[in-house]
């Protein structure tokens, strides 16, 4: 069929034709916002779940409704390895440009951008060789500290101030924030948390793996009062059909039964898959339906492409001795796994192997569902472990 009208999405993010079986997700994230847009007390909210169920995708459309709702986003994905400041300081900035209109609360922007000039200050954030300025004078004592805790807090808390005078809302949402490392994680709770308590307009929409979750409740020992937790997984079947179906019948296009069975087995309903087997399906396929045939050999080449980029990809990053730990999970099945288990199929001790174990879980290739157990965050990875790398070789 015509590739120019095909219409599935397989890009990292890209948002699909169709976004099937999310519908309370967005309406619980779109109260939350509306809820602190109107200073009503209200949690943040973090989605978390595995690579491909379409984190990022629904992240970004929340972003979008709220900004068409008057909210001001505070968009960014967390930086692995960096300080959370060097992200977190020019998207405020930006933020601060879609506050900054009119006459009315002109004294409240003027402490918002002076707070931003000492935080960066303090910070000493930077790009490179290149330090980041704004035209603003700092205000001694708002932001300056250098303990990123407390001027967090006072930024966002004067940001707020800000936005409250505007009838506004400022959203962070933050992509990846497992990332974030446990120092700047806390003060990001904490600053939250000030927020909170003064009933200001500004929250956190974040998104991230499985190990999220703890990772927050270990920042701050009240995050979990803080946060309502979202577990996004695979789709329900009905709505996986209706992924698969709504977008090709836009096109005039339909599945015989047998190629939708097909796909929705191959892919076991994770929403990034659906849409690579739907692209190469179309791609492959003469003319409507799409039969069997077509799924089939859909499978292999989507295989084939998840290989040589989104599984290879994470693979690359690791060392030969975590290749080692992963293929010896592979072995042992899709998970999760104890850790003595994958111990015992390597011939090592658990505690010779914590060190691995936990650079693996820190690079988000794996994570602890429940206490000494190992679970991939890449669905199927451990059938493309056992394709191209059963012994952990390269």
């Amino acid at each position: 069929m015509d590739p120019r009208t095909n219409p599935y999405a397989p890009g990292a993010g890209s948002p699909p034709p169709e976004l099937a079986g999310r519908g309370d997700v967005l309406e619980a994230a779109a109260v939350a916002v509306d809820r602190v847009k109107a200073r009503r007390s209200e949690k943040s909210v973090l989605l978390t779940g595995l690579r491909g169920v379409g984190k990022t995708v629904l992240l970004n459309r929340i972003a979008n409704d709220a900004e068409a709702r008057g909210g001001v986003g505070v968009r960014f994905e967390a930086p692995e390895g960096r300080a959370l400041p060097v992200a977190l300081a020019p998207q405020l900035r930006r933020a601060l440009l879609a506050l900054d209109r009119g006459e009315a609360a002109k004294e409240h922007m003027r402490r918002a951008w002076s707070g931003l000039a000492g935080f960066i200050a303090a910070a000493r954030v930077k790009y490179g060789e290149i330090e980041f300025r704004i035209d603003a004078r700092p205000e001694p004592g708002l932001a300056d500290t250098g303990d990123l805790e407390t001027d967090l807090t006072d930024l966002l808390r004067v940001i707020g101030e800000a936005a409250e005078k505007r009838d506004s809302a400022v959203v962070l949402f933050i992509d990846e924030l497992q990332y974030v490392v446990n120092g700047d994680l806390a003060a990001l709770i904490a600053a939250l948390h000030g927020c909170q308590q003064r009933q200001l307009p500004v929250a956190l929409i974040g998104a991230g793996l499985p190990q999220l979750k703890g990772k927050v409740g270990e920042a701050k020992s009240y995050a979990e009062r803080l946060f309502a937790f979202m577990e996004i997984g695979k789709l329900p079947r009905a709505a996986a059909e209706r992924a698969l179906r709504a977008p090709a019948a836009a096109e005039d296009v339909r599945f015989d039964d047998d190629a939708l069975r097909r796909i929705l087995r191959d892919t076991e309903c994770y929403p990034y898959f659906l849409q690579e087997w739907g692209e190469h399906a179309w791609r492959i396929a003469e003319a409507s339906p799409i039969s069997g045939k077509d799924a089939e050999k859909a499978s292999r080449e989507a295989l084939a492409a998840l290989d040589a980029g989104f599984f290879q990809v994470r693979y690359a990053r690791c060392t030969p001795g975590e290749r080692r730990y992963l293929a010896a999970m592979a072995r042992l099945g899709p998970g999760p796994h104890r850790s003595g288990g994958v111990a015992d199929a390597m011939g090592r001790k658990v505690t010779s192997l914590a060190p691995v174990r936990n650079q693996l879980i820190a690079k988000g290739m794996i994570y602890s569902p429940a206490h000494g157990d190992t679970a991939f965050t890449v669905p199927m990875f451990d059938r493309f472990l056992k394709r191209t790398a059963p012994d952990g070789a390269p």
